[in-house]
């Protein structure tokens, strides 16, 4: 959805933008490419920058409990240094780079619930104004989907998906914020594990793949939480055995009953040091998954997440981010 919207600094005559990004999901670490789409006023306008604002919707625990607000997470100046005429219409072409750890929105094609937008900015004589709001949507990368479509043929379902502001302790985190996906264990694991918390944590040469398991106690002892964390690589997906591997990780996730954090490399142990979990700021994310329809051939099973539809989506992120935006200067 686009929010066309008159330039609010300037008042009645200015400008007006409308951003238009290519059609299609994209991918973390690929390239985002669309127009910003101006028009001109009813006088010269002098467009000194036009800038993308990458946002996204992130949980965040205090003391008080849990609020939802908005980061940005990145920020592209595409264009400027130009004046435009009064109803002149130009088009500014622009590709940008996501960051590796961008949120995926989608899986198998069904809305995740995360909540992303492309945010425009432009800067006017000597006023700003963010004046057009855009639904982001990417997917997961070809070493995510193998892991989730392994996941899926293992017997697990999708639960949840949110963002938590905070970092990861013990990983290469580069933004303030990081998503859970929250998985309901396999019947092989049901006597063992409540619920998966998965984390991809993508870069350049790779990706690390934190899995938090909350455990059932027995009889004589009370369950806790045990995390791990994995690194793959983006080079040959096609040639692992995915399924192998990633019940290779849950294995080990559900025997280490008594340490609470391990390293390894495609499932090798070597043991990083307790305590790397997900820091101050991790929660674990109550049921919200209504009806729940199959995805792909064998891959997780996605549905209503946190009271959204996949539809419904789009018109959130407009409705969330433009009644927050007064929080963001």
């Amino acid at each position: 959805m686009v929010f066309k919207r008159l330039l609010g600094s300037l008042g009645v005559g200015g400008p007006t933008v409308d951003t238009v990004l290519h059609p299609g999901a994209a991918l973390p670490g690929g390239t985002l490419a669309g127009q910003v789409q101006l028009k001109g006023g009813s006088a010269d306008f002098d467009i000194e920058h036009i800038t993308l604002e990458l946002v996204a919707r992130v949980e965040a625990e205090h003391e008080d409990g849990e609020s939802e607000g908005i980061a940005v997470f990145d920020r592209f100046t595409v264009g400027g240094g130009f004046r435009l005429a009064a109803d002149e219409r130009r088009d500014v072409p622009f590709t940008v780079t996501l960051p590796w750890e961008t949120p995926v929105t989608e899986l198998y094609g069904q809305g995740l619930g995360i909540v992303l937008g492309v945010r425009t900015e432009l800067s006017v004589a000597g006023a700003k104004d963010k004046g057009d709001l855009d639904s982001l949507a990417v997917r997961p990368l070809p070493v995510q989907e193998e892991i989730l479509e392994a996941l899926g043929q293992l017997g697990f379902g999708f639960r949840s998906a949110d963002l938590e502001y905070g970092h990861i302790g013990g990983t290469g985190q580069q933004l303030p914020f990081y998503q859970e996906l929250e998985l309901v264990p396999s019947p092989r694991y049901a006597h063992a594990i409540n619920e998966i918390e998965l984390t991809f944590l993508a870069h350049t040469g790779g990706m690390e793949v934190v899995l938090e398991a909350d455990k059932r106690g027995g009889f004589f002892s009370s369950g806790h939480d045990a995390v791990t964390r994995f690194t793959v690589s983006h080079d040959g997906v096609e040639h692992q055995n995915w399924n192998a591997l990633v019940d290779g990780w849950i294995q080990q996730l559900v025997e280490d009953r008594t340490s609470y954090g391990s390293h390894a490399s495609y499932g090798q142990g070597d043991p990083y040091g307790a305590g790397h979990g997900h820091g101050d700021h991790h929660h674990r994310s109550g049921p919200s998954m209504g009806t729940v329809v199959a995805a792909g051939a064998a891959g997780l099973a996605v549905g209503v997440v946190g009271g959204l539809v996949a539809a419904e989506v789009v018109d959130e992120v407009g409705d969330f981010f433009e009644g927050d935006e007064g929080d963001e200067d």
